[in-house]
């Protein structure tokens, strides 16, 4: 018994750094919240209720300056006092450089949560923080990376450390949802370091991760606090610059992947907030419609948390969602840093629900406005039509060139073969000139690709064929080295074979891709057409391929929802992903549990068969229009 004790306050003693910064910061925290609280209310800062906020009752922000308050009286104590910055943490005059930088950001958060700055001016803020971060404080990449130069390191870090503060500034919108979001990746930036064999790195990490615990308890749902811009922004520069003071040279991951991973929630909402508002400012500019109001800093209610407040309902739910996809990253994360070289399976696995969790969030807002923009574009008159045509062939020549050097890029890497200056002079150049001569030699330039017919791919496939034979008879006869050539070659072709045919046919598959995405939307919609298609042959096709070319066209809001077809054996089946419910006779029961509105005729009938078919759909109350191509004498 006495051993167990004297080996558990040995782990105590040795441990005390860790734990002692924790519990400093979090007590320290948890008295000065309320006192943070007060003052904001004092001062007049509290988030009224709106319609852009969630919060019902007012509530005082910018008690955020209670974790920065917190963080740096617990450091300075350990700094001062444990004598705890040692090798490999950041050195005194680090620490009181970052801290006069934060303190900074703080009043810049402070004014703006008082008076509610212009976007450009706090941006403008943000940048004068992160380049005295890295001219003053000597906090960069280049710490870890001496070949990166400085006009490359520079930009790099201040948009690493300003895109942090905005990820969190922007994700600050249910109670303790930043706070939390910004506990879990100082626990994953932690872990990564422990794994690291770097665990002295890691005593900021429990510092800050007790001083947002602490914060958590006043700010957990139902808040009595809110950070305000001071606590986002500083909690997104702290999370932005702890893993470039680590020290020491370590993997990239570990500086910046574990990182990005921890923060994946964050990051990932102000990507799409860019890329919706990018878009959205767009149509409105080419619309006409609010355009002195179409700029990206423009607020919107489809943030994240918002979509995940829709579907969860209350503001706990929705937060301990979001908690749990960012531990999912993180374990991610830290699971592939305990597997090293046997980590490819679980990054597999994470790719893949990452894939699935953004296209599922995606779809229905970003994905559907772009197809908009798209389509809007491709209906804009104002650029002439010769013009565009003028275009479209030079860029098909720089499509093509990129993707036959992509190719052999890609077969160099999986032969496992080096990709030289001299291999790329004489390889790259061989297979790629001969590839390119027999596409023009087989007029694949001249070929119009949205109307192509299967004699035109096979003529694809003839000319990099041949292209490829060229080009191994080149090197046999110059007797160039190259090793594995028959292999090469032929995982050469089978690439280029299918780099370009997927460039030609994604055209199509873009539309018909948005198409999916408009008939989604639409179909709830208010003021949408559900048709129901009766006869799923030629006609049909001809049909949807109008739909799919108007697709975004604020003129047509018809949405296919079924197929109706006298075949009986289709009868479930599925054709350009549209059920075939079953035959005309079993219409009546059909199309009032599909909410048709709109039956649309496309097959070729007897007249006794559109007598019968007329009969038929006459009862079902649903409007009937017939979809038909035909030769006429003039």
């Amino acid at each position: 018994m006495m051993g167990v004790w004297s080996n558990f306050m040995a782990f105590l003693a040795k441990t005390s750094p860790y734990w002692g910064l924790f519990l400093g910061s979090f007590f320290l925290s948890l008295f000065l919240t309320p006192l943070c609280r007060a003052g904001a209310i004092r001062l007049g800062m509290v988030d009224q209720p709106s319609a852009r906020r969630i919060n019902k009752v007012p509530v005082p922000r910018g008690g955020g300056l209670a974790i920065f308050f917190s963080l740096a009286a617990t450091l300075y104590v350990g700094a001062d006092i444990l004598n705890l910055f040692s090798a490999g943490m950041p050195s005194i005059s680090v620490m009181h450089r970052l801290m006069a930088l934060s303190g900074m950001l703080c009043i810049l958060g402070l004014a703006d949560d008082k008076f509610s700055l212009p976007p450009l001016v706090k941006l403008c803020g943000q940048v004068a923080v992160a380049l005295g971060a890295y001219f003053w404080a000597h906090v960069s990449f280049g710490s870890h990376y001496p070949m990166l130069p400085v006009w490359l390191d520079c930009p790099f870090t201040v948009f690493w450390i300003v895109g942090a503060i905005n990820a969190f500034n922007l994700i600050d919108g249910l109670d303790g949802l930043a706070t939390g979001l910004a506990s879990i990746a100082a626990i994953g930036m932690a872990g990564a370091l422990f794994f690291g064999g770097r665990p002295e790195c890691t005593l900021v990490h429990f510092a800050f991760l007790g001083a947002c615990l602490g914060f958590l308890r006043y700010n957990f749902n139902p808040a009595s606090v809110f950070l305000g811009d001071t606590g986002s922004m500083f909690l997104g520069f702290c999370l932005a610059t702890m893993p470039l003071t680590a020290g020491g040279s370590h993997s990239l991951f570990v500086s910046l992947g574990l990182p990005i991973l921890a923060m994946g929630v964050p990051i990932f909402d102000t990507a799409l907030a860019i890329m919706r508002r990018v878009v959205r400012a767009l149509l409105r500019q080419m619309s006409g419609e609010n355009a002195g109001n179409s700029h990206v800093m423009a607020a919107d209610t489809d943030h994240l948390h918002h979509r995940i407040l829709r579907q969860f309902v209350t503001q706990r739910k929705a937060t301990l969602a979001l908690y749990g996809l960012a531990t999912f990253f993180i374990l991610i994360g830290l699971g592939g840093l305990a597997l090293k070289g046997r980590a490819v399976a679980l990054y597999i696995v994470g790719f893949m629900v990452a894939v699935v969790v953004l296209f599922r969030d995606m779809r229905r807002i970003e994905l559907w406005d772009t197809g908009r923009l798209l389509n809007a574009v491709a209906r804009e008159k104002r650029q002439d039509v010769s013009r565009r045509h003028m275009l479209r062939v030079p860029f098909r020549l720089v499509l093509d060139m990129s993707v036959l050097a992509g190719v052999w890029v890609a077969s160099m890497l999986v032969l496992s073969q080096p990709i030289t200056e001299t291999a790329m002079r004489r390889g790259l150049a061989t297979y790629m000139i001969s590839v390119f001569l027999c596409l023009v030699f087989f007029k694949t330039y001249t070929t119009v690709w949205s109307r192509a017919q299967l004699s035109n791919y096979v003529r694809l496939v003839m000319a990099v064929v041949i292209g490829v034979g060229i080009a191994v008879a080149t090197i046999e006869f110059a007797q160039l080295p190259h090793s594995h050539l028959f292999m090469f070659s032929c995982l050469y072709a089978t690439l280029a074979i299918i780099g370009l045919v997927a460039t030609r046919v994604m055209r199509a598959v873009l539309r018909d891709f948005f198409y999916a995405l408009d008939s989604g939307h639409l179909a709830d919609a208010a003021g949408s057409v559900r048709t129901v298609v009766y006869g799923a042959g030629l006609r049909y096709r001809a049909f949807r391929r109008e739909l799919v070319r108007s697709v975004g066209s604020d003129t047509n809001r018809r949405v296919i929802v079924g197929l109706l077809d006298d075949d009986v054996l289709l009868r479930g089946q599925h054709i350009g992903g549209i059920k075939i419910f079953g035959t005309l006779e079993q219409a009546p029961e059909i199309l009032p549990r599909l909410k048709a509105d709109l039956v649309v005729v496309a097959c070729k009938m007897t007249p006794e068969r559109r007598e019968e078919v007329r009969r038929i759909l006459a009862a079902c109350d649903v409007q009937v229009v017939e979809w038909t191509f035909e030769e006429k004498a003039w």
